[in-house]
């Protein structure tokens, strides 16, 4: 399974920016996040997202 935009943007909704990889993968942990989300977080290129856009272009690149 594969893990869209639309799940994303729900899963990921309500974070306040800029949020760091170690943020997301927490909040993944803690917010239910599935084995191949929390993979797909701690697998992001930077260490740091300024807005959701920039996270959601980083994300793009692991599909």
């Amino acid at each position: 399974m594969t893990v869209s935009g639309v799940q994303w943007q729900e899963f990921l909704a309500g974070l306040d920016y800029p949020v760091s990889r170690e943020d997301l993968v927490r909040w993944g942990q803690e917010n239910g996040a599935s084995t191949e989300m929390l993979q797909m977080l701690r697998a992001l290129p930077a260490e740091q997202f300024d807005s959701p856009a920039e996270l959601h272009e980083a994300l793009g690149t692991l599909a």
